[in-house]
């Protein structure tokens, strides 16, 4: 991986050299992605996320927005405090920190912020994981083994382990593909010294799982799945 820092008028960008992309805004725009043909869809969550391609590699385009009542007020919009305190620049920063490290995460592909006063707005590119699902889609289609809730144990255990603290552990952020399990979406993540937000991580992700199971009759979960996994951290 080779960090470049760049700035384009209000945009900064940070990418790796080391992919074969063009760090220029229109990087960022899926709209430039579709007049190509190379957008393969879409999601919404608290973000916008596109999944594009550019016939060699997939990427995952994410777009920050807010959450909950800030969220109604104002859309996509952080207050300025510096560059490097902007949450794609840590986010980046972070997931590539992990990958060095070993810890299974998408590839940090580029960042983008882009300043507008006292506020910015701000976009993520990681490569995408391929054939990947979320914890989320696994269990709407069948129970999962319990070796596979003790391997989800065991990965939460090795970030744990080395003082990552998930500020959103939750069923959409574990991807399962094939024997891998992946954790993503870092944003406003950091690394802690081990204290109780370990514990505070494993509650949160309960509670995503219970919500989905009292969401939706077709999600498998139990009781039982729940001690697996927890034996699996155990276990690490």
């Amino acid at each position: 991986m080779r960090p470049i820092q760049t700035q384009n008028g209000r945009s900064h960008i940070l990418y790796d050299a080391e992919l074969p992309i063009h760090a220029e805004p229109a990087l960022f725009d899926p709209a430039a992605w579709r007049r190509r043909g190379q957008l393969l869809g879409s999601a919404r969550g608290r973000g916008e996320t596109a999944f594009v391609s550019d016939g060699t590699h997939e990427y995952v385009l994410r777009h920050y927005r807010r959450g909950g009542l800030p969220g109604r007020l104002v859309h996509d919009s952080y207050l300025w405090t510096g560059l490097e305190r902007t949450r794609a620049w840590r986010e980046w920063q972070l997931t590539a920190e992990l990958q060095r490290r070993g810890l299974p995460v998408p590839h940090p592909v580029a960042a983008r912020v882009e300043r507008h006063g006292l506020f910015y707005r701000a976009d993520l590119i990681t490569l995408r994981i391929p054939a990947a699902r979320s914890l989320a889609q696994v269990l709407g289609d069948a129970p999962l083994p319990a070796g596979r809730w003790q391997a989800v144990g065991a990965c939460i255990r090795r970030f744990h382990d080395a003082g990552v603290h998930h500020a959103d552990l939750n069923a959409h952020n574990i991807l399962l593909s094939g024997d891998d399990i992946y954790l993503i979406d870092f944003d406003r993540g950091r690394l802690r010294a081990p204290g109780a937000w370990q514990q505070g991580n494993l509650a949160r992700l309960l509670r995503s799982l219970r919500k989905l199971y009292n969401e939706s009759l077709d999600v498998a979960f139990s009781d039982a799945d729940w001690q697996a996994l927890l034996a699996g951290y155990g276990a690490s």
